[in-house]
């Protein structure tokens, strides 16, 4: 029975990942996307390796052709300005194991010997900073070269000029064939981000709003900001992608004539940013106030629920930026440009009724719940200010907090 469990299980398994698969394959079939480019550089560098060695083992007949197809499928980086990088740290560390080896050869005259005294130096070498990621090819490449065949002056020359072919068909396919730009990379990062913020905002005012809301529920909406702090995260990384994927790309200036411009500025990435900073200020406060062990007596039911409606009508706000990142010349830009107007009117009404009632509330001696309020007001009223900003930095004069 457990012989068929385990099989049974290495089955589902199996069809589990037949699956993603096949649904990555639709994707890339589909249209522009991740899959595709992964699919795209993945043929590259199989394309590099077998050009490499045409030219190296079937036109030149090479006998240490081998270098030159692993180098070259290794530098199809994911950028123009990657592959140049490592290719110059790969070449760096080849010739350092290669000559090292050749070295301890000609001293000790014995194979065994030889690596015994090559590769503790080579692997010390491998970890220098100047190698990168790139400095484990030096100890590799001692390896091959002296248990590949025998060591002399003219099979060191033709490893060290095979690995110099093979760096050159890698950063030239991957220079121009397709070259890679990750801007669609950025674009969808933040519009992931601003779709996760809205949807939390959206979330925490309907648990405000209906009164369903406990310990349980802010513990799940803390597990929520952890989330949008990591797809912050991921945007970030994600733009230095997009700014690196433009150095040294012959491609650029095609790739941006065909409208790869439509990705939102950097400014787009620090309006998220702080809108993610106040949403997690404020999710903080809602979890203090749903602790009972903190004992802070939580707000009156009523003002939680008007500012849950306030937390909605900021959620629809959020909400149309997401539509607008895809650029004014949208055709549902109009649309959300509208949908956030309107979402603005009513956020401005919302907050004028709850700052009247906190102040109202503190011109009556005011209770510890009226510090938490104010708290939670505060910070919608800077999620508020950032919904506000328009694509120059400044906020229309009507909707200022």
């Amino acid at each position: 029975m457990d012989l068929l469990s385990g099989v049974s299980r290495a089955a589902r398994v199996v069809r589990a990942e037949a699956g993603v698969v096949m649904a990555a394959l639709r994707r890339a079939r589909r249209g522009p996307g991740r899959e595709r480019d992964l699919l795209v550089q993945s043929l590259k560098a199989a394309g590099a390796a077998i050009l490499a060695w045409s030219i190296s083992g079937w036109w030149l007949r090479d006998p240490v052709a081998l270098m030159a197809p692993w180098v070259a499928v290794v530098l199809v980086q994911a950028t123009v300005y990657r592959s140049v990088l490592k290719g110059l740290q790969q070449l760096a560390a080849i010739a350092a194991g290669t000559l090292v080896a050749a070295a301890a050869v000609a001293v000790t005259g014995d194979t065994l010997a030889a690596i015994a005294v090559a590769l503790p130096v080579v692997m010390l070498l491998s970890n220098w900073p100047r190698f990168g990621d790139q400095g484990i090819y030096g100890p590799t490449t001692a390896l091959f070269t002296l248990t590949s065949a025998p060591v002399s002056d003219v099979t060191v020359t033709h490893r060290l000029l095979q690995a110099a072919l093979g760096a050159a068909i890698g950063i030239a396919v991957n220079a121009l064939i397709l070259p890679p730009v990750h801007l669609r990379d950025a674009r969808e990062n933040l519009r992931a981000l601003a779709e996760e913020a809205a949807e939390t905002l959206r979330a925490i005012g309907e648990g405000l709003v209906e009164e369903r809301w406990d310990v349980g529920t802010a513990a799940d909406w803390t597990r929520r900001s952890e989330d949008l702090r990591q797809r912050l995260d991921s945007l970030r990384a994600a733009r230095q992608w997009s700014g690196e994927s433009l150095r040294l790309n012959p491609g650029r200036r095609r790739r941006l004539r065909r409208g790869m411009t439509g990705v939102p500025s950097e400014e787009e990435d620090e309006r998220w940013a702080r809108i993610v900073a106040h949403l997690s200020a404020l999710i903080r406060t809602l979890a203090d106030i749903a602790d009972e062990n903190r004992a802070i007596e939580p707000p009156d039911a009523r003002a939680l629920c008007d500012h849950g409606r306030l937390l909605g009508r900021l959620a629809d706000a959020c909400r149309a930026h997401v539509t607008l990142l895809s650029g004014p010349a949208a055709p549902e830009a109009a649309a959300a440009r509208s949908d956030l107007e309107e979402a603005l009117s009513q956020v401005a009404r919302l907050h004028t009724s709850l700052q009247e009632n906190l102040v109202e509330g503190g011109g009556r001696g005011g209770t510890p719940s009226i510090a938490a309020f104010g708290a939670l007001l505060v910070q919608a009223q800077n999620i508020w200010h950032e919904a506000c900003l328009d694509d120059d930095g400044t906020a229309p004069t009507d909707h200022r907090p």
